[in-house]
């Protein structure tokens, strides 16, 4: 359920009976849940604005909302707040009601928007690494946030597979065929692009034919096109291990290389000429933008196309756009890349505008994020300097996770403490970024992302056990109990639990997925305090049932919640 927005349709009734209809209510979550649940702050704008005594319009206002259904009062403080707190029959009504539902009260869109999301997107020279963490989780968290909320989401993973190194890489495996050791040298292709990139810098025979495989490849010779797909479809392996691994929804089906737009190249870049858009210079082809002016007030040069007819990565990505629009239908378009593609994307965006290829009713969005940094405060290498492959972080992650789980709890068998060390070490690889704000660096910190206590994901994890351990002892309860909330911190939970949906909307509508994390977070703290401040199984029949159904709300939002940020539970840990 909408629960601000409900609150909120309550608010403006309450205005518009005060004759302030168009003036802004501004309900915001209350600091101090002492004091309410929400808080209105619009009562001063619009006493300034009409001409009125702040208090006294407050006043009117907070009369005009007694005897409200869902507001049970409203009281005015200082220069002309108002604190609302909610009907707790009214709360005890929506929990039951989110809990006869499969999907918690959340609406799903009736008119839903087809949403295109480009993320993860190595580069298939090499394996992944590092790097690739953030764009694959984040964007994976928006694909399932916004799939539960009922978009049509269509993963594209815009893998590197083209480009003058390819040349290089199929030249070598060529080599490496003719004495029988290709699949053995593709097993590590960190070394197998090591040793292809050595032998083209210190043996120019190799170099030129490398030179000759770029030009056989990029006019469809078969021969060489077989090779090169033998280098993709093995490197495509490598990144499918890696998105198994981290459980991501992302699967061989979503890509969709940069090879496969080749044919739309030059007409992209035909089209911006025809439209005057993009002019010739100097044999190459750019757009001139002066939106994006430097300081001597020189227009940006956005390169489409080089002097020898080479395409760059820009004309790649107008093509990728136009596709994504006509093609796949695509209303909100999501790119999970590095900030420091912010000026490029701008650009891209502004050209496609420009072009008549972005409507105005298609939105594009950069979803930028910062660096994963070391504690040093520079980007997460090893020590010896080199870029940390994503597989062998992740395995690290699962076994620092085990050690961990099997110091707690030495009587879990192997097979427990490996499932157990699996799901937590990869949660809290997941959660310690997206709990971050994602425009922002983070240090990588592995006794801080495996500790029990505070924002982490074993915290979080832990809460949802805790919960599965008072179902285990409560035997036999009315799963169809009346829900009545009479303590301060039932309350507390209750509006926090109703909140689900409201969280999940705004999360969705600026792509920040920390959002829910932290909101996830809130509702384990506070239930940590219910469960210390509200007995649940020694209470009295009827309020140990209706504690019991707030716990199942507890237990189902946190599952639900970390399902959304890509991160499992356990049923005991």
């Amino acid at each position: 359920m909408k629960l601000h927005q409900l609150v909120a349709a309550e608010v403006e009734k309450a205005f518009a009976a005060n004759g302030l209809a168009d003036n802004p209510i501004i309900l915001q979550v209350a600091k101090n849940h002492d004091f309410g649940d929400y808080q209105i702050n619009g009562v001063m704008g619009a006493a300034k604005k009409n001409h009125q005594n702040p208090r006294e319009l407050a006043q009117k206002i907070a009369d005009s909302l007694q005897n409200n259904t869902i507001i049970a009062t409203a009281e005015v403080a200082g220069p002309g707040f108002i604190n609302l707190r909610l009907n707790a029959e009214k709360l005890s009504q929506f929990i039951y009601a989110a809990l006869q539902d499969d999907h918690l009260g959340v609406t799903r869109s009736e008119l839903p928007q087809t949403a295109v999301i480009d993320y993860s997107s190595p580069n298939l020279a090499k394996e992944m690494h590092v790097g690739h963490l953030r764009s694959s989780i984040i964007g994976d968290s928006l694909n399932r946030i916004l799939s539960y909320l009922g978009y049509q989401v269509i993963a594209q993973n815009h893998v590197g597979d083209w480009g003058t190194q390819f040349g290089m890489l199929v030249a070598y495996l060529f080599e490496q065929n003719q004495n029988g050791r290709a699949d053995l040298e593709l097993t590590d292709l960190e070394r197998f692009y090591r040793d292809a990139k050595k032998r083209f810098d210190e043996d120019e025979k190799f170099a030129n034919t490398a030179r000759e495989y770029v030009v056989r490849l990029q006019s469809g010779d078969q021969d060489v096109l077989k090779l090169w797909q033998q280098f993709v479809t093995t490197s495509l392996q490598h990144a499918q291990s890696v998105y198994e691994l981290l459980d991501l929804k992302l699967a061989p089906a979503d890509v969709t290389g940069e090879s496969f737009y080749n044919d739309q190249l030059q007409p992209t870049v035909n089209e911006l000429l025809a439209k005057g858009i993009a002019v010739d210079s100097n044999g190459a082809k750019v757009v001139f933008l002066d939106e994006f002016k430097n300081q001597d007030d020189e227009p940006a040069a956005f390169l489409i196309q080089k002097k020898d007819g080479g395409f760059l990565y820009a004309s790649t990505d107008l093509a990728c756009l136009r596709y994504r629009i006509n093609t796949l239908h695509g209303q909100r378009l999501l790119y999970v890349v590095d900030a420091r593609q912010s000026l490029h994307f701008s650009e891209l965006f502004t050209i496609a505008r420009k072009a008549g290829w972005l409507p105005e009713n298609v939105e594009a969005e950069h979803i930028a994020f910062g660096t994963m940094m070391g504690k040093d405060g520079k980007p997460f290498k090893t020590r010896s300097g080199d870029t940390i492959k994503l597989l062998d972080l992740l395995n690290e992650a699962i076994a620092r996770a085990k050690t961990l789980v099997a110091s707690k709890n030495p009587n879990l068998s192997e097979e427990e403490i490996s499932h157990i060390g699996y799901v937590v070490g990869i949660g809290a690889v997941k959660y310690a970024d997206l709990s971050k704000n994602r425009t922002s660096d983070y240090v990588f910190d592995w006794d801080s992302m495996l500790s029990f206590e505070g924002n982490t994901a074993p915290y979080l994890q832990y809460a949802y056990t805790r919960v599965q351990s008072v179902f285990r002892k409560a035997d036999s309860w009315d799963s169809d109990a009346i829900i009545s909330i009479t303590q301060p911190l039932e309350h507390q939970l209750a509006v926090e639990l109703l909140k689900f949906e409201d969280v999940l909307n705004s999360t969705a509508d600026t792509s920040y997925p920390h959002y829910l994390a932290n909101y996830l977070y809130q509702i384990a703290t506070l239930f940590s305090r219910f469960y210390e401040a509200c007995p649940i199984l020694k209470a009295d029949k009827n309020v140990r049932a209706s504690r019991l159904q707030l716990t199942r709300l507890t237990g189902l939002t946190l599952k639900h919640g970390l399902n959304l940020l890509g991160i499992g539970t356990l049923e005991i840990m």
